[in-house]
């Protein structure tokens, strides 16, 4: 089986995934050889290694995402959960804290790590499995929709609650565009965007910490909030503007030394656009959206219900992760410290995408064998 998974994965996709981490690695090494040095005081290449590394166990688990038949991932849908659930319960008891936010636990051989990436991947996969069970009689709100919306909201709480407000917007927006995708009557529809809608005005208004909501003013006035709110903004703006159509240069940017927060992670396109200019972040956005795109095309020819909805979630977090991170660092939405898919630096994050896109590239390698026995059994 493995040897015909490998004969007809798509290219594409595996191409697109190598060449974004592997040009995500070399642009974490510019954007904090300086700032490793000035604002963490570390060696300048030692944010390049880690994520050298990461990137190295992020392609055995793209090959495992790529070879592991998907359909196992149904049966094994409620231990993956349970895991989950058990993980991020542990970061409110041994957490550690980055970035006012806490969202990481150490264990033993497996090292340090961030749950809330693996229960993106985990609420998709639960998701797609219960709502295929549930094809029946997805149609009646009580059986069908409901409990599986609970157990989501209980999992995107846990996440929201480190706080990790920009994780929990793209697991709800991921596990939205998955129950959209089940069948659900129109009418359950549009009461849920409802309900979504409310939740986000309260939330607004009610559940947002001081600095959430500062937030707001540094996205839409950054220019008034210059010292404090806006800081980010305006540099990646500066960013943006050096680096014109071609870019001043790999490795030559300026911003990255000291001005840009968090360049090498939240800002890393900002360094991009600064360095290799428009053509670069063309280039970038243009890769991302290939795997989007050929991950719904995944999804329309796949064979069954469950590689149908794993795809469309699969291809959703990627570009609602995407645009999250981009709208951010272009002012179009508060900033939400929220990774760009497989070019940040983040160890657990470029191994669950890269481990997503290999499921990406196996859901289309079984539905092609697949199409293939059935066209040779009509001939």
């Amino acid at each position: 089986m493995i040897v015909r998974i490998l004969k007809n994965i798509d290219f594409s996709i595996l191409f697109a995934v190598l060449a974004l981490s592997a040009f995500g690695t070399v642009m974490v090494y510019s954007a904090s050889m300086v700032s490793g040095v000035m604002v963490y005081d570390v060696t300048p290449g030692y944010f390049f290694e880690k994520q050298l590394l990461s990137w190295g166990l992020g392609i055995g688990a793209l090959f495992f995402g790529i070879i592991f038949p998907y359909k196992n991932y149904r049966r094994l849908f409620k231990l993956i959960l349970l895991v989950t659930v058990i993980l991020l319960g542990m970061v409110f008891v041994i957490g550690q804290t980055t970035n006012n936010a806490q969202s990481w636990i150490s264990l033993p051989l497996i090292g340090r790590f961030q749950p809330a990436e693996l229960a993106k991947m985990s609420l998709i996969i639960y998701l797609a499995a219960i709502y295929t069970k549930k094809s029946s009689y997805i149609q009646d709100f009580t059986r069908g929709l409901l409990p599986p919306m609970i157990i989501t909201m209980l999992v995107v709480a846990m996440i929201l609650k480190q706080p990790d407000l920009g994780t929990a917007v793209i697991a709800l927006a991921v596990s939205g565009l998955i129950i959209m995708s089940s069948g659900l009557k129109k009418s359950h529809l549009l009461f849920m965007l409802g309900l979504v809608l409310v939740a986000a005005v309260t939330m607004y208004q009610f559940g947002l910490s001081e600095e959430q909501l500062s937030r707001f003013d540094g996205a839409y006035q950054p220019f008034e909030y210059a010292d404090d709110a806006g800081y980010q903004l305006i540099n990646s703006y500066l960013a943006i503007h050096n680096g014109g159509i071609i870019g001043t240069g790999l490795g030559a940017g300026v911003q990255k030394l000291g001005y840009l927060p968090e360049a090498h992670t939240d800002f890393i396109m900002a360094v991009i656009a600064e360095e290799l200019g428009i053509i670069g972040v063309a280039v970038v956005i243009g890769l991302i959206a290939l795997i989007v795109l050929r991950g719904f095309y995944v999804s329309m020819n796949s064979h069954d219900t469950f590689g149908r909805l794993l795809s469309i979630g699969v291809s959703g977090l990627i570009g609602i992760q995407a645009v999250i991170n981009l709208g951010g660092l272009t002012g179009l939405i508060p900033l939400t410290g929220v990774p760009l898919p497989f070019v940040s630096f983040g160890g657990t994050s470029l191994l669950m995408m890269m481990f997503s896109a290999g499921i990406l590239i196996n859901i289309h390698a079984i539905s092609k064998i697949k199409k293939n026995q059935e066209e040779r059994a009509a001939a």
